[in-house]
């Protein structure tokens, strides 16, 4: 505990601002079924494209549905995309680069080629062609049905793996040739006992670094392939498919259609890359933020 009182001492005031926006953000996605004033999904003719009032305090859309209230539960299908992906990305690319540097060897560079040649292509020309590919429908595993969200969740995670694959392996290649790890290992300790108990640990401190940054890309993949019509399917909300829908909006006057959406995915990833850059100062040992805190 004296530990994380000191590390939070330790974060400057962008990283406060970005730990206070995530974590609004987080809390109004959770609590979106009990602060939303509408149901999302309801269509109401009479009031549609009425712009921000007492009413609807962001307006509301072509169908007559609450623009908060979406904007609100779309806050699910980001943030589900964005940390979910990061949890996949994690155990694959973290599991991916120990064995590499701890093993060494052919495995090691089947491995790292393997990780250099999903590297090379953007995550977003990935992500779009493999799921242009598989279509919008749940995609069948086995004796598993897939939704489109979750098929999407896997997907970027995949793609984040070669990220934490890269990370974990710089550190943990250092880590395993280090004499300590060496005397370990003729004192009798298992592979197990050294990877969990001296590998592991120490590339936590990049994988959680990593691991925040990449939840905010994970967050404009998720709306670009949803903007071009990939994505979370409608009626369900999504800030991607909001964007969509407003395209025509931008030339016909009704403003708030597309400057809400984009707003929430502007700050949401913001607050991610702020915090993410604040954590990254505190584990840094270079950085004045972990001086202050050491």
């Amino acid at each position: 505990m004296s530990n994380l009182r000191k590390a939070l001492r330790g974060l400057d005031w962008s990283g406060w601002l970005g730990a206070v926006i995530v974590g609004l953000i987080v809390l109004a996605a959770i609590l979106a079924p009990l602060i939303a004033p509408y149901d999302p999904l309801a269509l109401n003719i009479e009031d549609r494209l009425v712009e921000p009032d007492a009413k609807h305090w962001l307006g509301t859309d072509q169908a007559g549905r609450d623009v908060l209230s979406r904007i609100l539960f779309g806050a699910r299908a980001s943030l589900s995309v964005g940390i979910g992906a990061v949890l996949i990305g994690a155990l694959i690319g973290v599991s991916a680069g120990v064995f590499a540097a701890y093993r060494g060897g052919i495995g090691e560079q089947i491995v790292m080629r393997i990780v250099d040649g999903v590297a090379s292509i953007p995550l977003l020309v990935w992500a779009i062609a493999i799921v242009g590919i598989l279509g919008v429908g749940p995609l069948p595993v086995g004796p598993l049905l897939l939704p489109n969200e979750v098929k999407i969740i896997v997907l970027v995670g995949c793609l984040f793996s070669p990220v934490f694959a890269r990370v974990t392996y710089a550190v943990a290649k250092r880590i395993a040739a280090a004499d300590y790890v060496r005397a370990r290992f003729l004192q009798g300790a298992s592979h197990w006992q050294i990877v969990s108990g001296d590998v592991l640990p120490n590339c936590l401190s990049p994988i959680i670094v990593q691991g925040t940054l990449l939840v905010a890309i994970g967050i404009v993949i998720e709306a670009s392939i949803s903007f071009v019509g990939l994505g979370v399917q409608p009626p369900q909300p999504s800030w991607g498919t909001m964007l969509s829908d407003a395209r025509s909006a931008i030339y016909s006057g009704e403003w708030w259609l597309p400057v809400f959406p984009g707003l929430a995915i502007s700050l949401t990833v913001i607050g991610f890359n702020l915090l993410g850059d604040a954590v990254r100062d505190l584990f840094d040992p270079r950085s004045e933020a972990r001086t202050l805190v050491a």
